[in-house]
């Protein structure tokens, strides 16, 4: 992996000219490649060794006179230590909040390394997230108390979203918060509430990795008459840690009324603790009153859109984490094939069973599994780092590049998280099939992947959600403004590769399958029904996200030189080939029924099922 990773910072994305920008002139290529090396030890020795232990010592529940805590295995605590240590939880931070100003491009190459070697133990993905939330809407207090800590790695972080009764659906939230008391507005961390109600499905919710736990929470601020504004406009975020500090960052001692209901036991990621929790329901009354205590972030109402900036960080995350589960599948079945001596090549007159065995990675078949893995698992990483070059792009450019980078990841975004997570599953299906019936038992690490993989498709906003986002939202947000920019991305590919002999069918077979997008986006809104066109937005997300690859891997192509060894280019190429070969000419199914606004979704009956 560390070849390609290379290849694709330095010979594809050209990190190297970030370190012109003032933000990184202290950075060189040798400083990145320190830290790649950096973050590709401690994976090796503090998470990779004990991804199966994780896997199979779950998260448990132990009661204690300060209630219930959740343990975890030994090796999860120095994993967590070692990664805090590091400083790559404040990597791409300013020097002034501890961090290092690197490129978030290098940063997100350094966290792939722990996502492959164990995503179940994780790698700070939401403290951080967390931390660039309150920098980006909390107040300066907030900031030098609660950001600065989680980026230290003495505290971490959580994102409390859903609740029993309202999983994606926000807008039925009812956990509530009410001012605490008539001077709430005068505490120095911000305006401080009570809130009680419920939360589920939340990572990390409870652990002893990290002295405080810091809960970003979205609830509602009850109107004039006590009653809560009904859909996402009556949505607040609130900052509730859950051992209370003073203004200054200290512990008081005192907990907060945040409880834990319950674990979630899951098929993967088991390595991560996934809770239930309850907030004010009065086991711990700080202050001698019911009640969370929260502090408000950002302006009344204002909570969902505040949350995007965490949910959007998470989503590109868990496209990252997707693409090294695939290539971790990958790289597993590809050592597998090449050892496991099975089967006879054939020839004119047939199999000679005379002739020793040959390794299965000889058969036609196989050989289909394993490209397929690599074109979707080193597709995906690509697209990761490609939107992690627009963050860069969007902090530290200028103004024109900024707002083009601001853009177009928007537009990506929901293809970043969904692409990787659909396809690199099925890259891992195919590991399990590579190996055969020794891939769907536990003494080969493949069945863990599919399982650790599988979750991805629903955190972070479903498929159906993406799908919505993309093409509800995105492609034609600002007059289909982020969708020209992406056309012309993908069109100066084309240019570039056109005059190629060796590619130049692949550059008229992008076009071509740009032109069928393009007039499917506008078949679908062709009647300006917003049911008739979203009926048929999980296809469109499909066949967008394959032309956003095949894009990818022709502009990673054109950046093989002569001088690539030519066994890795050689394997470049076959990936390429075989995702113009094999995978895009699936979009015009995908398509046909987006363009002609496809009615059968709209009109069956629940009853008919």
């Amino acid at each position: 992996m560390r070849t390609t990773l290379d290849f694709l910072l330095h010979d594809w994305l050209r990190v190297a000219e970030l370190t012109a920008r003032p933000r990184h002139a202290e950075h060189s290529a040798e400083t990145f490649a320190q830290v790649l090396d950096m973050c590709e030890r401690i994976a090796r020795e503090k998470y990779a060794p004990f991804n199966r232990l994780v896997d199979t010592e779950e998260p448990r529940v132990v009661a204690g006179p300060e209630g219930d805590r959740v343990v975890l295995p030994q090796a999860t605590h120095e994993a967590w230590h070692a990664y805090a240590a590091s400083g790559m939880l404040a990597a791409a931070q300013d020097y002034e909040l501890g961090g290092m100003q690197l490129p978030y491009t290098v940063e997100a190459a350094g966290n792939a390394f722990f996502a492959k070697a164990s995503v179940s133990i994780g790698a700070g993905m939401l403290t951080s997230g967390n931390a660039n939330l309150l920098l980006a809407h909390g107040t300066p207090r907030q900031r030098e108390v609660f950001a600065a800590a989680e980026f230290a790695g003495r505290w971490s972080g959580t994102m409390c979203l859903s609740e029993p009764q309202a999983g994606s659906s926000l807008s039925d939230i009812a956990t509530r918060a009410e001012p605490d008391g008539a001077d709430f507005e005068r505490d120095p961390l911000g305006p401080r509430y009570r809130l009680r109600g419920h939360k589920m499905w939340i990572s990390a919710g409870e652990h002893e990795l990290t002295e405080n736990i810091v809960h970003l929470v979205l609830a509602k601020i009850p109107g004039p008459e006590g009653r809560l504004v009904a859909g996402t406009r009556g949505i607040s975020l609130f900052v509730v840690p859950k051992k209370l500090v003073d203004a200054d960052g200290r512990l008081t001692g005192e907990r907060n009324d945040v409880a834990l209901a319950g674990l979630n036991h899951k098929c993967g990621w088991r390595g991560t603790s996934n809770t239930l929790l309850n907030f004010g329901e009065g086991r711990f009354r700080p202050g001698g009153a019911a009640g969370a205590i929260g502090y408000l972030v950002g302006s009344p109402g204002e909570g969902l859109r505040c949350m995007f900036h965490m949910m959007n960080e998470a989503r590109i995350a868990i496209g990252m984490c997707a693409a090294m589960l695939g290539m971790a599948g990958f790289e597993a079945s590809l050592e597998y094939a090449r050892q496991r001596p099975q089967g006879r090549p054939l020839g004119p007159q047939g199999k000679d069973a005379a002739q020793p065995q040959v390794p299965i990675v000889e058969h036609a078949d196989v050989k289909r599994m394993l490209l397929a893995q690599k074109a979707y698992a080193e597709g995906a990483l690509a697209l990761e780092l490609y939107c992690a070059r627009l963050v860069d792009d969007r902090r530290s450019g200028d103004a024109a590049a900024a707002r083009e980078a601001a853009l177009l990841l928007e537009v990506l975004t929901p293809v970043a998280k969904s692409w990787p997570s659909e396809w690199c599953l099925e890259g891992n299906s195919l590991a399990i099939q590579v190996l055969g019936g020794y891939g769907y038992t536990r003494d080969f690490p493949v069945e863990q992947y599919w399982r650790d993989q599988r979750l991805n498709m629903i955190h972070e906003g479903t498929h159906g959600i993406q799908a919505q986002d993309l093409l509800g939202r995105k492609v034609v947000m600002d007059g289909g403004a982020g969708f020209a920019l992406f056309a012309a991305r993908v069109e100066a590919t084309v240019r570039g590769a056109a005059p190629r002999p060796e590619h130049a069918a692949q550059a008229q077979a992008l076009a071509g399958a740009l032109g069928r997008l393009r007039a499917a986006t506008q078949g679908a809104w062709a009647s300006g029904n917003a049911e008739e066109a979203l009926a048929n937005a999980t296809p469109y997300l499909q066949a967008f996200g394959h032309v956003v690859l095949a894009w990818i891997w022709l502009d990673v192509a054109l950046a093989l030189e002569a001088g690539a060894a030519p066994t890795f280019a050689a394997g470049k190429r076959a990936a390429l080939r075989y995702f113009y070969a094999y995978e895009l000419p699936r979009i015009d199914a995908w398509l046909g029924v987006v363009a002609r606004r496809e009615p059968l979704l709209r009109e069956v009956q629940p009853a008919w099922l």
